[in-house]
């Protein structure tokens, strides 16, 4: 059942867009899907870029307040590699940050497209300027990955998203040394038939922790006869055991609904690939019709009291 007193979870900064592709120091084509990340008071994003041949990059941007006065690396931070790194051949995309408190570092998840399709390759940083890549974890076609930022149960454990017969689903797996992954197991099916998230879904930012459990925002792929749209769900999965589904939003909490999310190299797309917390408050990063970065804020506690109304499963 729908529950109408929670359609604004999020409320889109008033400025938005807060980065466009002029705003870089050099040429490219686009901007958009950014990681996140918070260091030494500063707001990192570690943003998609993709130049005038189609390929994609990651470059770094700072802010001290997380909207304005952007200082971006002069060059790409993080280009693809593919002498070294054969699996880069066609760009490196789409990047979630997940902080490691137990090594002191920030990883990454990243899409490596390569001859073969899009694969989950993975690196680490501690001052997003010297970085080291840990080279591909899961084989093609997969994306939409982010890691989990503590062990559970002994083990880090991964959401990612493979392309099947049956549809795109998320999927979680589990390794004993963020290289090796197995247990490999289906947390939430995309939905079928008329549904917005139905035959194609993909987690979104890393999972956030509560107490309540791993807080997920998920995007869905509704095919219309214009074209797609993509729009973002919640779910809630066990602390414990993360490849259990809590609770999941049968409607969609957001949407593009603005310009510059409707209107773009790719129409009607809200894509974030971060978050970040600043006591209660959630800061939403998020790519809009895959050209430009914007912005939305929600309260977390007011995401987990949405999800309370939510069917459990």
């Amino acid at each position: 059942m729908s529950n109408n007193n929670f359609q604004e979870l999020f409320v889109r900064y008033a400025k938005n867009p807060i980065i466009i592709t002029r705003d870089l120091p050099y040429q490219a084509n686009t901007v958009f899907n950014a990681a996140a990340a918070r260091m030494e008071g500063q707001t990192i994003l570690l943003i998609r870029i993709e130049d005038r041949r189609g390929i994609s990059h990651l470059t770094v941007a700072r802010s001290r307040d997380g909207v304005s006065d952007w200082q971006f690396d002069l060059q790409p931070t993080f280009p693809p590699d593919p002498e070294h790194y054969p699996e880069e051949l066609w760009g490196v995309e789409d990047p979630r940050i997940t902080f490691m408190e137990e090594s002191g570092a920030f990883y990454f998840t990243y899409t490596a497209y390569s001859l073969d399709g899009p694969l989950v390759a993975l690196a680490k940083t501690k001052d997003f300027k010297q970085f080291e890549r840990l080279g591909a974890v899961l084989l093609p076609e997969n994306k939409d990955a982010a890691l989990f930022p503590q062990r559970i149960n002994g083990r880090w454990a991964m959401l990612h998203r493979p392309v099947l017969h049956s549809g795109a689903h998320i999927w979680i797996a589990f390794s004993p040394d963020l290289k090796h992954w197995g247990d490999h197991q289906i947390v939430m099916r995309a939905r079928t038939g008329g549904w917005w998230d139905a035959n194609k879904i993909g987690l979104s930012p890393q999972p956030l922790y509560t107490p309540e459990g791993w807080l997920i925002l998920y995007h869905g792929v509704r095919v219309t006869g214009g074209g797609v749209i993509y729009r973002l769900g919640l779910a809630l999965l066990d602390l414990e055991n993360p490849a259990r589904l809590l609770r999941r939003s049968q409607e969609w909490i957001f949407g593009p609904m603005e310009t510059y999310e409707q209107h773009g190299d790719v129409d009607n797309v809200v894509f974030p690939c971060g978050w970040i917390e600043q006591g209660d408050e959630v800061r939403l990063y998020y790519g809009g019709a895959d050209t430009c970065i914007a912005m939305a804020t929600a309260h977390k506690n007011d995401l987990l009291e949405y999800l309370k109304h939510c069917p459990e499963k």
